[in-house]
């Protein structure tokens, strides 16, 4: 959430912020309105005060036996415009919350601008495009005659879009997750989480999905519960409402998850094999960290990221988002797209974004600073990675003539010493 003052100060920036996004919102109603409330409240303390002193006044003409008639009439009055004035405030922060709560973050002022995906920067690259003297397959056709998935039973237990990973597939999933996290935890200096798959409505809020992307979440509705799109709503708040010692900070969490989501508006994407899922497993990287420091730890975020796909010796590229294309609460949002030769194009494997303080002021996150003053903290969080496109890279850049697939050399102690995939008989 923006603060008030930074919208009052920056309306301009705030109001071009929205025409970049593509998103509609009243910037001059919500100033109209903190302008409003700011009058009522000082009329309410001025009065306030009065009604103080007349109470002292009207105290003492009691003591001395004195009639303190006309006070005693002219606070009834007070009181009323008092009692008046705090309704009106009431309502008027009632609807400055729900404006507020429908504005998205700020971009960074250097972030480029654009409506889309097609306008995103590419900022760096890693490794070789594979050669194939074949025609490479599609991760669909590999896998069934691996065995690794079955869409159809997985379809008939819950819907289309739901895989059921079998044997190696299955394997390789649950080995993929072992990977990152013994990879962040012990390397990158990471503390491992295992957070509820299920998020109450404060919690959806104050990570930014809620109230925009509510039609894309799973709900529990006898219970007003979500199914969790992404591990960072669980991890992120695990300090909402809390003043954290400044000394703790950065403090940085991974957390695998299931991630569930409805995908509404997504028809007409590609909805073959593992790319556009309901369901998918991810490895989750949140940070919390001191307001100057954010930015370096973005790109450090980032590079977490990227050494995942380079110890499978996955080739992939670094996007920086445009404006039109960044998340509700991010500021600033790099993609990391690994190659899918199978396909012949990049798929989205990470986002690694940097939120500033817009999630903990809708959580409530501080810190302590080293004035002892509580201070709201910036959040980052970043993919590291999400599995089933890493899953569809591997098939395809490891793919050989015979449909056997070899496996990276890191998976190996995390396969049970399986060095390759070979097709059904």
């Amino acid at each position: 959430m923006l603060d008030l003052k930074f919208i009052r100060e920056n309306a301009d920036r705030v109001k071009a912020a929205l025409i970049q996004r593509l998103v509609e919102g009243d910037i001059d109603r919500l100033l109209a309105l903190d302008s409003e409330r700011r009058t009522l409240i000082g009329e309410a303390e001025e009065l306030k005060h009065r009604r103080n002193e007349v109470s002292r006044d009207i105290g003492a003409q009691k003591k001395a036996g004195r009639d303190a008639l006309p006070e005693l009439e002219e606070m009834k009055g007070v009181s009323r415009r008092i009692h008046l004035l705090d309704e009106m405030i009431r309502q008027i922060d009632a609807e400055l919350s729900e404006l507020l709560a429908r504005v998205p973050n700020v971009p960074e002022e250097d972030v480029p601008v654009g409506p889309d995906e097609r306008c995103a920067v590419e900022i760096s690259s890693w490794g070789r495009l594979p050669e194939f003297d074949f025609q490479p397959r599609h991760h669909l056709e590999l896998g069934e005659a691996l065995g690794l998935f079955d869409f159809a039973r997985g379809a008939r237990i819950a819907g289309s879009q739901f895989p059921l990973f079998t044997g190696a597939g299955a394997r390789l999933n649950r080995a993929l997750v072992n990977l990152m996290l013994d990879l962040h935890t012990s390397a990158h200096g990471y503390t491992e989480v295992s957070p509820p798959f299920l998020s109450s409505r404060s919690s959806m809020f104050g990570t930014g999905q809620l109230p925009k992307m509510e039609d894309d979440m799973y709900r529990v509705e006898a219970d007003d519960l979500f199914l969790i799109p992404t591990a960072e709503v669980s991890v992120t708040n695990i300090h909402r409402e809390e003043i954290v010692p400044g000394e703790l900070l950065p403090l940085r969490y991974v957390a695998y998850s299931p991630c569930f989501r409805r995908e509404a508006g997504s028809y007409g994407k590609e909805t073959r094999g593992l790319i556009r899922l309901h369901q998918f497993d991810k490895v989750e990287l949140v940070q919390f960290v001191r307001p100057e420091n954010s930015v370096a730890a973005h790109r450090e975020l980032l590079g977490h990221a990227e050494a995942v796909l380079q110890l499978l010796g996955l080739p992939y590229r670094v996007r920086e988002l445009p404006t039109g294309d960044l998340s509700f609460a991010a500021a600033r949002c790099y993609d990391i797209e690994v190659w899918a030769p199978g396909q012949g194009e990049w798929l989205e494997c990470s986002s690694c974004s940097l939120f500033r303080d817009f999630q903990a002021r809708r959580a409530g996150i501080r810190y302590r600073d080293r004035d002892g003053r509580p201070d709201f903290a910036h959040t980052l969080n970043g993919s590291g990675l999400a599995l089933p496109r890493t899953v569809v890279a591997i098939l395809e850049n490891f793919q050989q003539p015979d449909g056997t697939v070899v496996l990276p050399e890191a998976l190996h102690p995390h396969m049970g010493g399986l060095t390759a995939l070979s097709p059904k008989a």
